[in-house]
Formats: C-alpha cells, structure tokens, sequence
C-alpha cells in the first residue's frame, strides 16, 4: 500500500477516518521529540524522518540521491508500521525498547527487524514511542550508519 502522496499533510488527508487520529499523534509525537536537524518528509510512499543532504550530504548508499532514512511511519492494510533504523543497528537500543515494551503496552510485540507493527489503533503506546525517538540523534544515527557500511 504504497501511497502517493506528495507532502505529509496530502498523505494523512488520504488515510482513512479510523487510522487518521493515530498517524496524525505519531507524526507530531515525532515532530516534537525527533532531534531537530532530522527532517520530515515523503519517502518510499511513508512520512519519513530523514538526514537532509545538508547535514548528510553523502545521502542514502542505496541511492546517494535520497537523504539518510531513520523513522518511516506508514498506515499498511492491516497495520501501522513504524520503522526504526536505529533500532535495526543498534542492539542496546532493541533490547532496552523489547523490555520496555510489556510496561507500556498489553498486546504482545509483534515487530521484523526495523518495523514495529500496531494492528490495535487503541494500543499503541505513544509515551515509550516517545521516549525511543529521544534516544537518538542525527549525530548518533550517522555514526552508527557509517560503522555498519564499513564492515
């Protein structure tokens, strides 16, 4: 369910009714807590939360023509998905949100390697989601993404 929507404001106007109030609270909960030089913006049909070429200008290996992706959140048919590339690299940081998780949250974790998967629009806990996007910075990601390539 790739979207095609061209601004993050297009692409929440198109959600339905019932995935607009989480999508919208997981957007400014970003916005809000995100590091600053990160940078909202529409990325493989998600909202994305990238470094920009300014602070990043070696971009995204994959295609060095794409800022440097760190959270993508997405509405899938089943699902809200939030991906975290931090978490994907970074151990401590999965392991401490996976034990953290159960204190906040009733329903089991149900996540893939990036991707944490919220079928329940009441149970997503928006205060531990806050929480992980504090835990890195541009600097950090941009550290911990150049060690990983260099390997």
């Amino acid at each position: 369910m790739q979207s095609t929507a061209q601004t993050p404001d297009q692409y929440l106007a198109e959600l339905p009714e019932e995935r607009k109030e989480p999508m919208q609270k997981l957007r400014k909960l970003l916005l809000s807590n995100l590091d600053g030089e990160f940078e909202e913006c529409m990325q493989y049909g998600m909202l994305g939360f990238v470094v920009p070429h300014s602070v990043y200008p070696a971009g995204y290996h994959c295609d060095p023509k794409v800022p440097l992706p760190f959270i993508s959140v997405a509405s899938q048919k089943n699902f809200i998905a939030f991906y975290h590339m931090g978490m994907y690299s970074n151990p401590t940081l999965l392991d401490w949100f996976v034990a953290e998780y159960p204190k906040h949250c009733k329903s089991k974790l149900d996540m893939g390697k990036s991707c944490i998967r919220f079928k329940k629009m009441d149970d997503i806990p928006y205060d531990l989601m806050a929480e992980l996007v504090k835990k890195m910075g541009v600097n950090d990601w941009i550290a911990i993404y150049e060690s990983v390539l260099k390997k």
